[in-house]
């Protein structure tokens, strides 16, 4: 027992440190240029956030993988020797938290901040804006706890008299109790014994639901969403791919065309920069800042696609080979994506909408795979945990770029600024928890016994007013909805060639 201890530790360090080490790969190559060799505090916010934001998802599997440590012990010490998960599991949401409210939001306010500014006082601006946005959310969050911060518990008061031992013991469906008069009070109890047990929650689990509540509805959102369009996006890419290579006359009066617009939007950023300095930023500066955001992101949209349709260079052929093979991967994984896709709706329909449930589903096919071999189950219940922080992300990223009311910042390799970076981190943070109490939901049957299961399974599920919001499944129903949503419009029009958007844009 102790060897399986010590191994699942060892597992745990290489894991937490080949995630560190992803993520700084992702941060070096998705950074903008102009970036490089600067903004070093923003970085390391980064790299920390994407760690904490993966490892608590990992968190849940090494959670289950920790219970079966000591499934079988033969003494009564043996769980002693298990990580210590409730203790993990609350470390790494206050670090979560903090980096949420406070880290992220001074980092980003710091790295905008005027560059003509010394670096004392963009850090004195920042500090500012982060102590007023703290103390306004914990006069709300304090206003909210003294109003509503209770938990609800219906408990039944059974009682019953009584009665000596028998000498022999009989036990059926008509009698579950001893003796043949008295039957047990669970059984008999009426209605009018339930009765609801009030109790006041500590300030930090209300907080800690509070933003569970809040990573909810952008889960609902941005996970249904993307649950559909991270599998038929890559799918439907395949099938929009470019067919040839066009002719240098084209690709001419398509570069010229792109140039023309690059020209207009540098003099449109530059006026809006005038602005900026001149101290005029009011609504119409934030709607044309938004706007040449937009139109700059279609310009690189068509710069890349221009770039696929004429590849340059020596080894222009085999730049075109790689482009086809590379449309041919999306294909595939866009097939494997949808079929995990599949089975997670149908999952959420079988084993959480309908009651009581039609089958455990995918919680036994996790047990079956553990039959199999120790960490299999595990390992396939880590990527379905895992996979649906991905569709989180996809769908932020559609969303982010078709919503007017949601600030654009999209995550291109080599062009990320860390406004972006840390702008999507906290919303991948924001999502973690709600990720991981959906998933200790959803693998219930699976995941039981866990110390994630103790955590979420009984006072956000019973705080007051938050609780029907759980108790109606509010929020699986906005998934599967929005999933639904998702697939009959990619169904429609996801599989049609884009048409240009813009006076300059690629002409058909």
């Amino acid at each position: 027992m102790g060897d399986f201890n010590l191994a699942l530790v060892i597992v745990a360090i290489v894991v937490c440190v080949l995630v560190f080490i992803f993520n700084v790969y992702l941060l070096v190559n998705y950074q903008h240029p102009d970036d490089a060799n600067q903004a070093y505090f923003p970085k390391f916010v980064v790299v920390l956030g994407l760690s904490v934001a993966a490892i608590s998802i990992l968190m849940l599997p090494a959670d289950v993988a920790n219970r079966q440590a000591c499934q079988h012990a033969i003494y009564n010490g043996a769980c002693n020797l298990t990580l210590p998960m409730k203790d993990l599991w609350l470390a790494i949401y206050i670090l979560d938290a903090v980096l949420v409210f406070f880290i992220i939001p001074f980092a980003m306010f710091y790295y905008e901040g005027d560059q003509d500014k010394s670096i004392g006082k963009r850090i004195k601006s920042a500090l500012l804006w982060v102590v007023t946005t703290a103390i306004v959310c914990g006069l709300v969050l304090g206003i909210l706890y003294g109003l509503a911060g209770k938990v609800d518990f219906n408990v039944m008061h059974l009682s019953s008299s009584t009665t000596s031992f028998p000498t022999t013991w009989v036990f059926n469906s008509g009698q579950q109790c001893i003796g043949g008069t008295h039957q047990c009070s669970a059984y008999s109890a009426t209605a009018s014994s339930e009765k609801t047990w009030t109790m006041r929650t500590t300030f930090p689990e209300y907080v800690v639901a509070l933003a569970t509540i809040v990573g909810s509805v952008l889960f609902a959102i941005f996970g249904g969403v993307g649950i559909a369009c991270l599998p038929l996006g890559l799918i439907f890419s395949f099938f929009r791919r470019p067919k040839a290579v066009i002719t240098r006359s084209q690709y001419i009066k398509e570069a010229t065309e792109l140039g023309k617009k690059a020209r207009e939007l540098k003099k449109a950023a530059d006026a809006l920069h005038q602005e900026e300095r001149s101290g005029s930023k009011g609504r119409k500066w934030r709607k044309n800042v938004k706007a040449v955001e937009k139109e700059l992101l279609q310009l690189e949209e068509d710069v890349k696609l221009l770039e696929e349709m004429y590849p340059q260079g020596e080894k222009a052929e085999t730049t075109w080979a790689l482009t086809v093979l590379g449309y041919l991967a999306k294909f595939v994984l866009g097939i494997l994506g949808l079929i995990v896709s599949v089975a997670w709706v149908a999952h959420i329909v079988i084993y959480l909408l309908i009651n009581p449930p039609l089958s455990p589903f995918l919680n036994e096919v996790f047990i079956k795979l553990d039959s199999l071999w120790g960490l299999l189950g595990t390992a396939a219940f880590a990527f379905f945990c895992f996979y649906l922080l991905l569709a989180v992300i996809a769908g932020a990223m559609m969303l982010g770029l078709r919503l007017i009311f949601i600030t654009i910042h999209p995550m291109k390799w080599g062009a990320t600024l860390m406004n972006s970076f840390l702008f999507n981190v906290g919303l991948i943070l924001l999502c973690s928890i709600s990720v991981i109490q959906f998933c200790s939901t959803a693998f219930a049957y699976y995941a039981q016994a866990t110390a994630a299961q103790e955590i979420f399974g009984h006072t956000l599920q019973s705080l007051r007013g938050i609780k029907y919001l759980y108790k109606y499944n509010v929020f699986q129903i906005a998934f599967v909805a929005l999933a639904g949503l998702t697939f009959v419009y990619y169904a429609a029009f996801g599989w049609r060639r884009r048409k240009p958007s813009g006076r300059f844009q690629l002409s058909s």
